[in-house]
């Protein structure tokens, strides 16, 4: 009997996890009660690692941000009536060289990622697992992103400066600014190029990450492991 309680608590935190609704409110404020913290790590940490395997594997290669729109990093908004401007005046080529750049240094950067969130799941305490459970259909992504962005952008930063100088992308920023049409009475922003990549490399890592928990959720080819299957294999 104990066992099967066992089991069935794990069920539900991995369920309520990816913010499955069948798990109602009420049922998971109850096992929040009598929730151990070996009943909360193997559900959740299972189901954690898998989604920061899957995110990392989906964003960290060539095309990863770029071809995924969701993601993918275009030009600064601030930016955009510019880039009208300069795609109609013929530079639409350069735009595009320069936002494939843009994408290839977040690419470059994502791997860096996994080792930070293994760590931040490896640290996770009994209270960090019982807000998880109580959270909604991203709890699992909204922790990280609480306890590891700054870390992440840390360790995202160099990467990006070095993979924009490399391919030249701030001077690729640089000159199309300088060559931009006039826009009567519009003076062209000032942005950090560098600083709006970094942001939007760590973001959408955490864009990915949310649609991999809906994917352990919902998707019996995500449901890769034993406790997987039997909890969503139904």
């Amino acid at each position: 009997m104990r066992t099967r309680t066992t089991r069935v608590l794990c069920g539900l935190t991995v369920l309520a996890l990816a913010g499955a609704p069948g798990v109602r409110a009420g049922e998971a404020a109850v096992d929040l009660a009598t929730l151990t913290s070996a009943q909360a790590s193997g559900g959740l940490k299972e189901a954690l690692t898998n989604g920061i395997s899957a995110a990392v594997a989906s964003t960290g290669h060539a095309g990863g941000y770029y071809d995924n729109p969701l993601i993918k990093i275009v030009m600064p908004e601030k930016l955009q009536r510019v880039e009208k401007v300069m795609r109609s005046a013929g530079m639409g080529p350069k735009v595009d060289e320069f936002v494939h750049g843009m994408n290839a240094a977040a690419e470059q950067a994502a791997p860096l990622a996994k080792p930070i969130l293994m760590n931040a799941l490896k640290s996770m305490t009994i209270e960090d697992a019982k807000g998880i459970v109580a959270g909604g259909r991203t709890s699992g992504t909204d922790y990280f992103k609480r306890t590891s962005s700054t870390e992440v952008g840390d360790a995202f930063k160099p990467v990006v400066d070095k993979s924009m100088a490399k391919v030249g992308v701030t001077e690729q920023f640089q000159s199309l600014m300088a060559s931009a049409p006039p826009i009567p009475f519009v003076k062209t922003p000032t942005i950090d190029i560098n600083a709006y990549v970094l942001e939007k490399a760590v973001d959408g890592l955490f864009v990915v990450m949310g649609q991999e928990e809906t994917k352990i959720r919902t998707n019996p080819g995500a449901q890769v492991t034993p406790l997987l299957k039997t909890v969503f294999g139904r």
